[in-house]
């Protein structure tokens, strides 16, 4: 484990920004294909909104937590804007726990993965905390300076999964200095079999679930904590009332409630990321993802990125600027002409 130096907000790239690529590479907004989210092409079909849903501030008492309770097997949850709301949140409530057992002091570390979703990052280092990262996985035995381990499971952009015994073991050895264990398992819908979330509450446990990824729903910016109750209340404290706006809870609970589309996302997710593993082996190079993405490590990447915006495809570069993360097609004609513009990045090469 090394320690890293700080990121600065400036430094945090995410997928999406598509208006931005239009404007430098002087190709109509319309005219794109955007496959730089981990996003699914499918969006759950939300249907009519009530009118109340806009004239009301939003209840509590809509079905909203009761369907998620269902949905997670969890019944300590607290929905929120979005997992990015706790993420940001967490690191300073956790560190204020630390200070009221007398356990805070200088150099009291936080692990992160080193590849990864980078806000985590960014949070732990606003709170104050230490911040060292690990490869491939933790040790199986972690540093005694440890307070607060962050695993992503499955890792966004690696794909990488943590079996569900060794997760806890790690809480275990979190739990006897009064530590936390943070799965953020945003991409865990499509592939539940290692997921947590059915064991919260437990005490030092954490898992954020996102609602944006699975349904296509991310424009809606809903998501949920799972953790003992009065972590919850910390976090309902910290981030106020309201969290969700009306119309967002309405379309995140119908989305919970639909047991039948959510197998035929399933299916149609698993299916489009094996087409697209298979599309992506004529380049070379590494390839891993999950049902949402798949990414490709290769020397060119960082070209290869820039060749396909001519193109007007854009697919996310990985922070380290040695991978490119492909979100899924919608439909055959995306299929294409991702199909054509492949060939020409070996050309190119």
């Amino acid at each position: 484990m090394t320690q890293m130096r700080p990121i600065t907000p400036s430094s945090l790239h995410h997928g999406g920004r598509l208006r931005q690529a239009a404007k430098e590479y002087g190709i109509p907004f319309d005219s794109w294909l955007d496959l730089s989210t981990g996003v699914s092409p499918w969006t759950y079909p939300v249907g009519e909104m009530p009118v109340l849903s806009w004239n009301r501030l939003p209840e509590c008492e809509d079905g909203l937590e009761e369907a998620a309770r269902d949905y997670y097997g969890c019944q300590s949850l607290l929905p929120v804007a979005g997992s990015q709301a706790a993420i940001q949140a967490i690191p300073k409530l956790w560190r204020l726990r630390m200070e009221g057992l007398g356990r805070w002091q200088s150099g009291l570390k936080v692990l992160l993965p080193r590849v990864g979703y980078k806000e985590h990052q960014k949070a732990w280092l606003r709170a104050g905390w230490q911040v060292v990262h690990y490869d491939s996985q933790p040790d199986e035995t972690l540093d005694p300076q440890v307070a607060a381990l962050v695993v992503i499971n499955p890792n966004n952009p690696t794909g990488q999964r943590q079996e569900r015994a060794s997760l806890l073991a790690w809480h275990n050895q979190l739990q006897s200095r009064h530590g936390l264990l943070l799965v953020d398992e945003a991409f865990a819908d499509v592939e539940p079999a290692q997921s947590l979330s059915k064991l919260c509450p437990l005490p030092g446990l954490v898992v954020l679930r996102s609602i944006g990824k699975f349904f296509g729903l991310a424009g809606i910016r809903a998501g949920f904590v799972l953790a003992e109750p009065c972590l919850l209340a910390q976090l309902t404290d910290e981030l106020g009332p309201w969290t969700l706006a009306g119309p967002s809870r309405i379309a995140c609970r119908r989305a919970l409630e639909d047991k039948r589309w959510q197998v035929e996302q399933t299916e149609r997710l698993m299916a489009a990321s094996n087409r697209l593993n298979r599309q992506l082996k004529s380049l070379g190079g590494r390839l891993c993802g999950t049902g949402l993405f798949q990414t490709l490590y290769h020397p060119r990447a960082a070209i290869w990125h820039r060749q396909l915006c001519r193109e007007g495809i854009l697919v996310r570069l990985t922070d380290e600027g040695d991978g490119l993360r492909f979100g899924l097609p919608l439909d055959e004609s995306q299929w294409q002409r991702l199909a054509q513009a492949l060939p020409l990045l070996i050309s190119y090469s």
